[in-house]
């Protein structure tokens, strides 16, 4: 069947979940821009300090994502059959482990700071920075999770907007409250480093009551916490069906990723500062096709918990068309963007010459993460086919790319654009391996009891 995009419907539907949801991946991305092109005006070790640092709390979303991704997927289909009372307890599993996760990475950040940073540098100069950035925004880790809980509900249930409002607000603060704690406005000591930190935990404790107040509000759903400690045992077993394939992928792509960080912060100073920098533009390109990932999931799952699944089969088909779009789309504003961040942050000569090597590689690396974002993050995990990601994962991230690039930095100490481009093979290769999955179409299923 022929697969048109001329469908006036799915584009609706598709612009009102993923125009929202990428406004809010843009505005949280817009954060660490903003530290680094304060921190970058300071100091260039203070900025990759902080991006070092910041990799804790990249490693908690790992478990944080991955559950709160898990509940999603059920809560979308479950919300397509409108089954409120399952929609509520799988939001309060969530809540659970989503607690236990923070209360893990607070106690990391605030009792042992220097053995995290230990892991991704042996600079003393970064850990020491790192260890002042870590011993306060730690505590805005015990908050996060909760957060992202009401504001998965909210987007699962038709107010995507809501979210995008929350978060907007919220980072706006946090870039306000960088200035103002960075540099001393105001009459205030200028904090540095922990300037930022104390600005993150301020703009937590805001999102996270916006979003409990927001929940309360008519036509929303909330968490009903008389309900916390009980169990459905079917939906628990469920749950876990989607969790722990997830969470075994974000896990191994996280671990990797770090690890990708780590190569680059034991390559030098000049490494990781060129490192951070083509990161933060990355991770700003990649709202687009995480946008369009996280919202095309959303309504291709109500179509399929509505037991609609050739509907939700030919929303996928039209997806597929746009990752490719989106993928190229991304190459070429990476190419772009790189630059121009360069007129905002003072980099030493090794490392402006090192960020445009990385910047070439990747532009090619840009198609492939769109492509398999949109594939695997949201047309797979729709009708929970989450297992293909663990797969896929295991064998060229951990099978090809993480030992190359180790061997590179460590053992034949290659030049940092060959390690770097090591580090960028394991999305570029899964592009065949997504595709052929896809026309198996084994994600076209119905999760709902």
């Amino acid at each position: 069947m022929k697969t048109s995009l001329k469908d006036k419907e799915f584009l609706s539907k598709l612009i009102r979940t993923a125009i929202p949801i990428t406004l809010q991946n843009l505005m949280l991305a817009l954060v660490a821009v903003s530290d680094s092109l304060m921190l970058g005006n300071l100091e260039q070790n203070f900025m990759a300090a902080v991006t070092l640092a910041t990799q804790i709390q990249f490693v908690q979303n790992m478990f944080m994502s991955s559950t709160v991704e898990a509940s999603a997927i059920l809560g979308a289909q479950y919300w397509g059959k409108g089954d409120r009372e399952s929609l509520n307890s799988i939001f309060c599993t969530t809540f659970k482990i989503c607690a236990a996760i923070g209360l893990i990475a607070f106690a990391g950040c605030v009792f042992a700071p220097r053995q995290l940073m230990l892991v991704f540098t042996n600079e003393e100069v970064l850990i020491q920075i790192g260890i002042e950035y870590l011993r306060i925004a730690g505590w805005s880790y015990l908050l996060t999770g909760f957060s992202q809980c009401y504001l998965a509900i909210m987007k699962v249930t038709g107010h995507p907007d809501t979210t995008a409002k929350i978060s907007s607000f919220a980072v706006v603060l946090n870039i306000l409250l960088n200035a103002v704690f960075i540099f001393g406005l105001f009459g205030l000591p200028a904090y540095g480093v922990k300037g930022a930190a104390i600005a993150t935990l301020i703009s937590r404790i805001v999102e996270l009551f916006l979003s409990v107040g927001m929940s309360y509000r008519k036509d929303y759903v909330h968490i009903f916490f008389k309900d916390i400690l009980k169990r459905h045992k079917d939906l628990f077993n469920d749950f876990l069906k989607c969790w722990l394939p997830l969470l075994g992928a974000f896990l191994l792509w996280g671990v990797g990723f770090t690890s990708y960080t780590a190569f680059m912060g034991h390559l030098g100073t000049d490494a990781a500062a060129a490192n951070s920098i083509c990161a933060i533009v990355r991770d700003v390109i990649c709202c687009l096709c995480n946008g369009l990932a996280n919202g095309g999931g959303i309504i291709v799952g109500h179509e399929l918990g509505a037991g609609k699944l050739d509907k939700g089969k030919d929303y996928g088909n039209k997806l597929i068309i746009l990752a490719f779009v989106c993928g190229f789309l991304s190459a070429l504003l990476m190419f772009v963007l790189t630059p121009i961040a360069l007129n905002f942050i003072r980099l030493s000569e090794g490392a402006t010459v090192l960020l445009y090597q990385m910047m070439l590689v990747m532009t090619v690396y840009m198609i492939g993460r769109a492509v398999n974002t949109i594939i695997i993050n949201g047309i797979f995990a729709a009708g929970g086919d989450t297992l293909f990601d663990l797969y896929s994962l295991a064998v060229v991230m951990w099978g090809f790319a993480v030992p190359l690039a180790a061997l590179g930095t460590f053992v034949f100490h290659w030049p940092v654009v060959v390690v770097y481009a090591c580090t960028c093979l394991d999305e570029v290769g899964k592009i065949p391996w997504v595709v052929i999955h896809f026309r198996k179409y084994k994600w076209v299923k119905d999760l709902t009891r």
